[in-house]
């Protein structure tokens, strides 16, 4: 190559006998030419660990030394021996009449390919910095946004214990990404795939079962079959079974039906979080991909080994027993098939809401069979119960023991994988969630006495910018006032779009906790159901889903904000920012 040329593509580092002497240079573009050992090399400048420059570092028998956390590179190809701190891009160098020049271009561009490696090693390694730098990468590459998720899944199912809290905040933050600007997206991802990292560290992975041999057993008794070992907790029989009936070709709403009503069988499982898992697993392939249909299906095996069964609980049978009335309901209800779903009417709608959170719970049952038996839609049934279960949230009180949060979020969240799971299966039996639902809102009446005053959003006015509500919740337990602002924005007209994304960045600035992702998710999905409709009632649900997500996140901020940090500090190297100021 002639000067010329070089000095038409490639960056000139000055003379090579000055470069001799000093030791270090750094060139236009944040490179760092070094002299060593007779030969010259040229990195990046930044660590892409933080950033600190790395012309402050040492070179010592070809490897350098970042000084702020000694990662160490090998100053010729820029590879790590420190897998958190990633590679430093290495430029070439040509020497020509005693000068030295040095090529732009990074041998090794990022390219997505690379991303999507780093991505899954951070996962394997469960490395915050290196899961968010791919992140960041991927989403500035354009890779699509479920793609990144996909990676996820693929890692969190391929290891042993089944589906776990890390994949379902994944697939919730997953399903509100279109709810939130680009900065949310990034945080979204992010805090999903770390959870999925941290929940699956240090377990082997997977070794899945042989399905059950033969092809002569029909659906209908592999479905059986499968129920039955579900009965007395034989995971691994029902793992052979599960994978026959996706091997033979078992349609996905029919097998999707069979671990339904495995989960049904029982009241409530473990709180309500095994039909909730069950249902994000279901979502999850929605976008996954087919080939993921097995490990994702499979991981769901596990979480019927030993859950909670409700019907087993004493305040499920006294003071009042529910398990006996529940079985007379769902006897009358598969017996009874109505013929035409019949739409509810508005009066209906009220006196079925003031059931669902009034104090006879024997006569809420009736009323839910009676409904049912006339033909009343499930699928519009479904969501007047999740309304009903987040009202409890909006007049929980800050009174209660602080841990009673968690009690009426259960609910609400099992209360919204009904309304999803309704919408994969028509099977009557699948009604029994519905009940356990209305149970659950019965027993959480307790955490209303007193209620907290729903807020009057009182003010005049233009609405307040929606970020405003952020500066609300850097104060711990801001929660009623926090119903007080959401309410006056709402009613002065202010942009439902923009408060969404602030109440998503509200969580996702926090080191959040599982049950704040599932809350956030939950109501933002169950305010789209009514979003449909103009009239009051929808308009009175809608706020209220809103006041619910604002007064959990309320209670549950501020926290450290680690992740986010760790987030910020990602994005702010792919930028070319400074992060260390000599």
């Amino acid at each position: 190559m002639s000067v010329k040329e070089a000095a038409e593509k490639w960056i000139f580092a000055g003379d090579l006998e000055a470069l001799q002497k000093e030791g270090v240079k750094v060139v236009k573009g944040g490179i760092a030419v070094f002299y060593h050992e007779n030969q010259v090399y040229a990195v990046d400048n930044r660590c892409p660990h933080l950033g600190f420059p790395l012309h402050l570092g040492t070179l010592c028998d070809g490897m350098l030394t970042c000084h702020w956390h000694h990662a160490r590179f090998d100053v010729c190809s820029g590879g790590t021996l420190d897998p958190w701190a990633d590679d430093v891009p290495s430029h070439e160098v040509k020497i020509e009449d005693g000068g030295v020049w040095v090529n732009p271009r990074s041998r090794s561009e990022r390219h997505v390919e690379r991303h999507v490696q780093r991505l899954r090693e951070g996962l394997e390694q469960n490395i915050g910095i290196v899961i968010a730098k791919a992140v960041v990468g991927l989403l500035e590459a354009g890779y699509p946004e479920k793609d990144i998720a996909r990676i996820g899944v693929e890692f969190g199912t391929s290891v042993a214990g089944g589906w776990n809290a890390g994949l379902t905040i994944l697939t919730a933050m997953t399903r509100v990404l279109p709810k939130l600007d680009k900065q949310g997206k990034l945080l979204a991802l992010y805090h999903g795939l770390l959870h999925v990292a941290r929940s699956s560290a240090g377990r082997p992975e997977r070794r899945l079962l042989s399905r059950l041999p033969g092809d002569e057993v029909n659906p209908e008794r592999l479905a059986a079959w499968y129920r039955s070992c579900i009965e007395v907790r034989d995971t691994r029989g029902a793992e052979r079974i599960l994978l026959a009936a996706i091997d033979r070709g078992m349609s996905d709403e029919r097998v999707a039906e069979m671990l339904l009503l495995a989960v049904t069988d029982h009241f409530y499982l473990d709180g309500g979080h095994t039909l909730d898992f069950h249902n994000k697993a279901f979502e999850a392939l929605d976008w996954a991909g087919e080939e993921r249909k097995v490990p994702v299906l499979a991981s769901l095996v596990p979480l019927l080994a030993s859950p909670t069964r409700s019907e087993e609980l004493h305040h499920w049978q006294a003071p009042i027993n529910l398990v006996a009335p529940l079985k007379e309901a769902f006897a009358r209800l598969e017996a009874h098939r109505p013929a035409a779903r019949q739409p509810l009417g508005p009066d209906e709608e009220e006196q079925l809401l003031a059931a669902l959170l009034g104090d006879d719970v024997l006569g809420t049952f009736r009323l839910l069979t009676e409904r049912l038996e006339s033909g009343c839609d499930p699928v519009q049934l479904a969501p007047l119960v999740a309304l009903a279960a987040a009202e409890r949230i909006v007049r929980f009180h800050t009174q209660n023991d602080f841990g009673d949060w968690i009690a009426v979020l259960h609910t609400f969240t099992h209360a919204h994988a009904v309304c999803e799971v309704l919408q994969r299966s028509a099977h009557p039996l699948l009604l029994r969630a519905l009940f356990y639902s209305a149970a659950a809102i019965y027993l959480d009446r307790f955490l209303n006495v007193p209620a907290a005053s729903r807020p009057k959003g009182e003010g005049s006015g233009p609405a307040p910018q929606a970020v405003q509500l952020l500066e609300l919740l850097d104060r711990r337990q801001q929660v009623n006032e926090t119903a007080e602002w959401v309410a006056g924005y709402l009613r002065r007209g202010g942009d439902r779009a923009a408060l969404i994304n602030t109440l998503g960045h509200a969580l996702l600035r926090e080191d959040a906790e599982f049950h704040s992702f599932q809350m956030y998710e939950a109501a933002v999905v169950e305010y789209d159901r009514w979003e449909r409709r103009t009239d009051a009632f929808a308009e009175r649900a809608r706020e209220t889903l809103l006041l619910a997500a604002a007064r959990y996140l309320a209670a549950h901020a501020p926290t450290a904000r680690e992740l986010p940090h760790t987030a910020r500090i990602a994005w702010r190297l792919h930028r070319g920012e400074k992060l260390f100021e000599e």
